[in-house]
């Protein structure tokens, strides 16, 4: 018999895999945790129903919350990410050598613990020293942390169930008043096919926070319609105006010196939707 594990992205649409292995499946404290194994992507890791990540494709997405960032800000030494338990994001941070330190806040301890069993790849640096890890509230973590940040990159689910509050004007807020005075944030701000309205509120929010606000996107072809979006606000550098002789060859698969500008050049449709 095969087994197929179908996300339902849309009450019309999803995208379906092969899988071979169920490896957990659990309901933790905050949300449904399912680590599977796939015939196409790999080892693949679902929070309530959604493919947070998989072994083939989760390169694009760490890439591309990291490194525009950290290659826009000229000292970040000083980094917060808040949610990313799987480890992939402060595994792409550590490529930095001005970073500091990094602190990681997931509201859901189970996430780190398994990823770190079944998903090594992505959270092997979830134990360097440069990293401190908390199990936390990061709405909380960023209320009770103000002028402290040069970056914050925010690694969440979409805004459902412990996630809704990180789509807030309110936690922007927070995060404009957590960073130092040349800080800048980015979180990742889902698709333009299917969360038009999203993109639309997420960017009238920072604008009315942030100096500066550029959305940019990538393709990572497990999350819905493929086509993801990305919002960076910034209180002092643009991240569109950085002289690509600066940024640094990193060892990456996706994210390149050349690719930084042009993620920011949007197709005329999302475009208009930022308007």
């Amino acid at each position: 018999m095969e087994m197929w594990y179908t996300e339902k992205q849309t009450e019309s649409f999803g995208i379906t895999a092969k899988i071979t292995k169920t490896y957990v499946n659990e309901q933790t404290d905050f949300q449904q945790l399912d680590m599977i194994e796939t015939e196409e992507f790999g080892t693949m890791l679902v929070l309530d129903g959604m493919v947070m990540t998989t072994v083939k494709d989760e390169f694009v997405y760490h890439e591309m919350v990291a490194h525009p960032v950290l290659s826009t800000h000229p000292n970040p030494e000083h980094v917060l990410i808040v949610g990313g338990g799987d480890g992939g994001v402060i595994r792409e941070v550590m490529k930095h050598p001005k970073v500091k330190k990094a602190v990681l806040v997931d509201i859901d301890g189970k996430v780190i613990e398994y990823s770190k069993k079944y998903l090594p790849t992505i959270a092997c640096e979830l134990d360097n020293p440069r990293v401190e890890v908390l199990v936390n509230d990061g709405f909380m973590h960023i209320h009770d942390h103000k002028n402290e940040y040069d970056v914050i990159m925010v690694d969440s689910t979409e805004p459902v169930g412990p996630a809704a509050n990180l789509f807030t004007r309110g936690f922007y807020q927070g995060i404009f008043e957590s960073l130092k005075e040349d800080g800048i944030f980015v979180a990742q701000t889902d698709n333009p096919w299917f969360k038009a309205d999203l993109i639309q509120s997420v960017n009238k929010d920072v604008k009315e926070v942030f100096p500066i606000v550029r959305v940019y996107g990538a393709n990572i072809p497990t999350y819905p319609s493929g086509l993801w979006t990305f919002t960076m606000g910034s209180k002092k550098y643009d991240p569109t105006t950085v002289d690509e002789a600066s940024i640094p060859e990193l060892d990456t698969k996706y994210y390149t010196p050349r690719l930084h500008k042009a993620a920011f050049v949007l197709p005329k449709f999302v475009e208009d939707l930022i308007k």
